[in-house]
């Protein structure tokens, strides 16, 4: 059957919005076919993981709205729906859509708003992607309606196809609604629930990251911006969009500086996804398929990549200064060089099994994964500081992604990993393959103090507190017993055959917390043999483990005590310090 022009529109109800559950009705008007199939996403773009949207629907059913009689429909798959029509020309399907999950990729519905992705709610038909989809709200009364779509009546919208309908949310509520203007062009912070924010600070450092971020790539790309913000008790996140972002933080998360400098990152690691990852995207996400896994090895640069600008446009903006750009990006290193799956796991196989590992963290997960928002942003920092020393400072990072903007971006032209590569090394003025092979797709560590050298920086690893001896666990408290959380892969924890999900009962016959372990190994010295006794699937067990020697803690990014003229300069060009 070839593409016709039926009409797609969507009304989208919240009768009991205490019940948590989104009333949708679907009609398809000039329908010729005698079946209409309708499928639900598995997944969303920006959040690589199959989320089965479809557990959340409930009480199909498909109407001949002439006659008013139900049409036969039988589920084909998990995600799939298939209609009967009967030789209708027009078709409505009513269901429901259960929203009680708030993060910034599901739908979330109570007393005070609803909030839903397109691709959490809508279907799409197959073949049919590419027509108009027009969306009607019926929201309770006071509340406003909310997205980056444009309207065409009141509460009526219009996207002009099922992606721009999965890449614009609704926030419909009680909100507050703030407009300010940045190189001419209108934004909103639309913010949902209350807490302790200083919308006038927010709005002026906005307006500063726009600014910054702008300037790299010489003009906005959209006719107005949405921040759309839930200050929640818990969760964090973001999710992008072409014209507009969804943010979840603390909702007492801004009084303190270092609170307020992470939201601010949030906002720019967001912002500048409109170009890096919504625009500029690799060949594996230029056509998103909504039924399966779509696969890249470029996360990296799509997340990564994204993750060092989120730390340097805050700096660039002047939010902060480079004491504390220095201290985030010290965080950062000693997260990395702590986490044992970096020796296990490649950059390039830790983007492609983003949809297997990545979003399904569990006791294990950190001896065997590395994130590719992680080690990519530490990647790009030293392809950073390769581009600035090759080139005097004439060239950045920033050359880069002007390129990758005019060349895929622009016109949304999918890049295959060999184009990035070249783009790259283009801008480098040198065969950058080693490096890449190197940093991408082996485990080989990375040798932060040869790129940091020019720049008159150095990493220096910080003794260990206390020199406590090494057991391998962590251990918090949950449920009202001690639970070990994690296991560290070779510790002397795991080889004696502790495992992560004991419960820690004692050292040496004294009864050990989480809060007391460290205090506890501070009486041992390394190389003693102690006794430990848990619960192991409530079985329990005293094992003997042999401590070994303090491991290294945090590590410190500082400005080396004499720096040449060369490396002043480089300081400057890179991070805007004059000795």
């Amino acid at each position: 059957m070839g593409e016709k022009e039926i009409g797609i529109s969507y009304k989208v109800a919240m009768p009991q919005p205490e019940s948590h559950l989104f009333e949708v009705e679907l009609r398809v008007s000039n329908w010729e076919d005698d079946q209409l199939n309708l499928k639900m996403p598995v997944w969303t773009p920006g959040s690589y993981l199959i989320r089965e949207y479809s557990r959340n629907v409930q009480n199909f059913r498909a109407i001949n709205p002439c006659n008013k009689k139900q049409l036969a429909w039988r589920k084909i798959k998990k995600n799939h729906w298939l209609v009967f029509t009967e030789g209708c020309d027009e078709i409505i399907v009513k269901y429901q859509v259960y929203g009680n999950e708030l993060t910034v990729r599901t739908n979330h519905l109570d007393a005070t708003h609803g909030f839903f992705n397109g691709a959490a709610l809508f279907f799409y038909i197959p073949n049919y992607e590419n027509h108009p989809i027009v969306v009607n709200i019926s929201p309770p009364n006071n509340w406003r309606v909310s997205t980056s779509l444009p309207a065409t009546d009141k509460n009526t919208f219009l996207a002009e196809n099922f992606d721009t309908l999965v890449d614009s949310p609704f926030e419909i509520g009680l909100q507050e609604v703030y407009d300010f203007t940045v190189e001419e062009k209108p934004h909103q912070w639309v913010i949902w629930g209350r807490g302790n924010i200083d919308i006038n600070r927010v709005i002026s450092d906005t307006k500063k990251i726009i600014k910054t971020a702008a300037e790299i790539f010489g003009s906005l790309p959209y006719p107005e911006y949405k921040f759309i913000l839930h200050l929640s008790g818990e969760g964090f996140g973001g999710l992008e969009h072409k014209n507009c972002c969804v943010l979840n933080y603390h909702r007492f998360g801004f009084r303190k500086p270092e609170k307020y400098y992470q939201f601010m990152q949030l906002v720019a690691h967001e912002f500048f996804h409109l170009w890096n990852g919504k625009r500029i995207r690799p060949k594996g996400l230029d056509k998103f398929d909504y039924d399966q896994e779509n696969y890249t090895t470029s996360l990296w640069f799509c997340e990564g990549t994204t993750t060092y600008y989120d730390l340097l446009i805050p700096l660039r903006a002047g939010i902060y200064g480079l004491s504390r750009f220095l201290e985030f990006l010290s965080k950062e290193i000693t997260k990395y060089l702590t986490t044992p799956g970096r020796k296990i796991q490649s950059l390039s196989e830790s983007s492609f099994d983003a949809w297997i590992k990545l979003y399904r963290q569990d006791a294990y997960s950190k001896n065997n994964q590395i994130s590719y928002y992680l080690k990519g942003e530490l990647v790009t920092l030293l392809l950073d500081l390769i581009i600035r020393n090759n080139n005097n400072n004439s060239k950045s990072f920033d050359d880069v992604m002007r390129i990758m903007w005019e060349r895929f971006g622009r016109e949304e032209i999918g890049f295959t990993p060999e184009e990035l590569q070249g783009v790259i090394g283009e801008v480098a003025n040198q065969d950058l393959s080693e490096f890449f092979h190197l940093y991408l797709d082996t485990t080989t560590e990375l040798p932060f103090n040869r790129y940091f050298e020019p720049f008159g920086l150095i990493l220096e690893s910080l003794p260990a507190e206390n020199n406590t001896p090494y057991l391998g666990i962590n251990v918090q408290r949950e449920g009202g017993i001690e639970k070990i959380t994690f296991v560290e892969a070779n510790s002397p924890a795991e080889k004696a055959g502790i495992c992560a999900g004991d419960e820690l009962l004692a050292i040496d016959g004294f009864r050990v917390t989480a809060e007391t372990l460290s205090e506890r190994l501070q009486d041992y010295q390394v190389g003693d043999s102690i006794e430990v006794t848990v619960f192991q699937r409530d079985i329990l067990k005293t094992v003997k483990v042999c401590l070994a020697s303090p491991q290294g803690g945090n590590y410190q990014v500082r400005i080396r005590k004499r720096l040449s003229q060369r490396q002043k300069e480089n300081l400057r060009q890179w991070l805007g310090f004059t000795p």
